[in-house]
């Protein structure tokens, strides 16, 4: 299982990755292996403002959907609109070309409350 170490989690199988006050998100390489082929990411949140944990988006795999939350209360500034016609990107690099959303984080104190890869690797495996 790839989980970068520089990046934070959730409990959801998302990541985080921090810059500033800019967040860029994904699903873990675990949950892509768990979903199976991605055929459709949906994001119709960009310029919202979320809570923590409310949905931005869904992902659908052949089998399933799945929500996607939001790690931290933060504006949604960005969709990745390379996923409308190549949503595989999900699986092929969940952490690079596979990002879903950018936002802008509202809440700094949210950030303690993600996990490290150590911790995140252990929930996983349980």
């Amino acid at each position: 299982m790839n989980l970068p170490e520089e990046l934070k989690y959730t409990k959801d199988h998302e990541w985080v990755k921090i810059e500033g006050k800019t967040a860029t998100v994904g699903i873990t390489d675990f949950a892509q292996g768990e979903l199976g082929d991605v055929v459709y990411v949906e994001v119709e949140t960009v310029d919202e403002e979320l809570d923590k944990d409310e949905v931005f988006g869904t992902v659908e795999a052949v089998k399933t959907v799945s929500d996607l939350f939001l790690p931290v209360s933060g504006k949604v500034i960005a969709f990745n609109e390379d996923l409308e016609d190549e949503p595989e990107k999900v699986n092929e690099d969940p952490y690079g070309e596979g990002w879903m959303i950018k936002f802008e984080i509202t809440d700094e104190t949210e950030l303690d409350q993600l996990l490290d890869a150590d911790a995140y690797r252990s929930h996983v495996e349980g």
